[in-house]
């Protein structure tokens, strides 16, 4: 499968999460499918396909020391899909976080919207945002209490 196409369909795979998080955060198959885990799990996979198969095809000097190792490494175009994938499936995963324990503290859908729109985009701001709401609406500073 071309690296084009697999990017394709992880991407509205993972859109498909993200709408249902933002549109419709309590319904059976968003929390079933989405809040559970199962399709950050599948992007999971797709990344640890990835690596597999591509192991061996990896450019010499690739590597995560120096940016120049890193471009080097990821001029393999799969290499860089998995990295993407990295990406989509973390995100979507803090996202479905964000959901669910906003839910747990009665924090107002809402505001949460925002947060899951910057996780989507900018995935460690969204978090940030969310905290600083979470910590401004419960007064709790502990993110595993």
């Amino acid at each position: 499968m071309s690296a084009d196409l697999l990017l394709t369909i992880c991407n509205y795979t993972a859109m498909l999460g993200w709408l249902f998080l933002i549109l419709l955060p309590r319904w059976q198959w968003t929390l079933s499918i989405i809040s559970s885990g199962i399709i950050p799990f599948l992007l999971g996979l797709v990344y640890l396909a990835l690596l597999v198969s591509q192991i061996s095809n990896l450019p010499e000097g690739g590597g995560f020391g120096s940016i120049a190792a890193l471009q080097t490494l990821f001029s393999n175009p799969y290499a860089m899909l998995a990295g993407f994938v990295h990406y989509l499936a973390f995100d979507l995963f803090i996202g479905a976080w964000e959901v669910k324990d906003a839910q747990d503290k009665a924090i107002p859908h809402w505001l949460v919207v925002p947060c899951l729109l910057f996780t989507f985009m900018v995935g460690p701001v969204g978090l940030v945002l969310y905290l600083f709401i979470r910590t401004a609406r419960t007064k709790d500073l502990m993110v595993y209490a």
